[in-house]
């Protein structure tokens, strides 16, 4: 037997009070007697009354709910994220709605759509890719946006990231003053990557400013798992490579034991920088030395500046950039 819908009208005539009283109640007003609350919240109590936040959108054109877009949910990285979000959502009185989007392009777009059409009050996006097409859909949906960990080529779309150009360029720097003039740099596909374009300009920079002549062939592209890495170890050794910068914890993990098993010993050998400092970095063994994004504070920031954008408040700079920081740990000299 189907389960009855319980409404605000079904809790007004129980506790013989207005649905503007209940209303009130169910949305913290103070202007309530406390009699009247109590009585109120027994009867929600004793109905198993669960206030309809599409039904409440309608009328408020708020629905309290907020869609979070991402990429790979055991991902570390953007778990990482999405406890940031969370966290200040839930300081703010906003639900969250979870989509993974298998980074997939074609998923994202059905996703973002999705979320649309359940009338999310704003959305934060965390793929890596933003494809043209997704922005536009982005761009045309008039619900406000926050890409967090990614980048707007066009610089309209609010977005919290950081320096990702300086900070490759400063990876690269030092695995070049500890001696390496071969050196790889191992990111996903460079295709509609505004933030990995950017670490492609780091790399290049740091190697121009060593007069070190720049090798396209020391450039992989591929994608971003523990599999992947690892068999990625192999071609880099015989490419005589002997360092390398990862924009994937993952990756880099794999890419650690691969050298492992192929006995190439690290840092003493080859010397491993990744990009995200998420808990893998320090279950390896040797434990990574990786750029330190503040991930929390990333996802924390997407979220207030959320707040601010969907209830109109001032906002200074849409384009946010944080502190980083590299942490030095076993895969490398120093």
């Amino acid at each position: 037997m189907e389960k009855q819908t319980i409404t605000i009208y079904d809790v007004a005539r129980e506790a013989n009070v207005s649905m503007a009283t209940v209303s009130r109640v169910v949305n913290g007003n103070p202007n309530v007697k406390p009699a009247t609350r109590k009585k109120v919240l027994d009867v929600i109590d004793e109905l198993d009354y669960r206030p309809n936040a599409v039904a409440r959108g309608l009328a408020s054109k708020k629905t309290t709910t907020v869609g979070v877009i991402i990429p790979d949910v055991t991902n570390l990285y953007f778990s990482s994220l999405a406890r940031g979000i969370d966290d200040i959502a839930t300081m703010y009185k906003y639900n969250i709605i979870l989509a993974n989007s298998d980074q997939n392009n074609h998923k994202e777009i059905q996703v973002l759509n999705t979320l649309l059409s359940k009338q999310v009050d704003g959305i934060i996006y965390m793929g890596n890719n933003l494809t043209s097409e997704l922005r536009t859909e982005i761009v045309r949906s008039k619900t406000p946006i926050v890409l967090a960990g990614t980048i707007d080529p066009d610089h309209v779309v609010a977005s919290v990231n950081i320096d990702y150009k300086i900070a490759t360029q400063e990876a690269i720097q030092q695995l070049i003053e500890n001696g390496h003039k071969n050196i790889a740099f191992v990111t996903a596909s460079l295709k509609n990557t505004v933030a990995s374009d950017l670490r492609l300009e780091g790399y290049k920079s740091a190697l121009s400013v060593a007069n070190i002549e720049f090798n396209d062939k020391f450039v992989y592209e591929i994608p971003m798992t523990y599999q992947c890495g690892e068999v990625l170890a192999e071609k880099l050794v015989q490419a005589g490579i002997t360092a390398a910068v990862v924009t994937d914890d993952e990756a880099a993990v794999g890419l650690i034991n691969g050298l492992y098993d192929l006995g190439v010993k690290v840092p003493k050998d080859f010397e491993v920088i990744s990009s995200n400092n998420s808990k893998l970095t320090k279950m390896t063994r040797p434990t990574l030395s990786t750029i330190a994004p503040p991930l929390y504070d990333i996802g924390a920031v997407a979220m207030r500046l959320l707040t601010k954008i969907m209830n109109k408040e001032e906002v200074v700079e849409t384009e946010i950039t944080l502190p980083y920081k590299i942490e030095y740990r076993q895969s490398t000299k120093s």
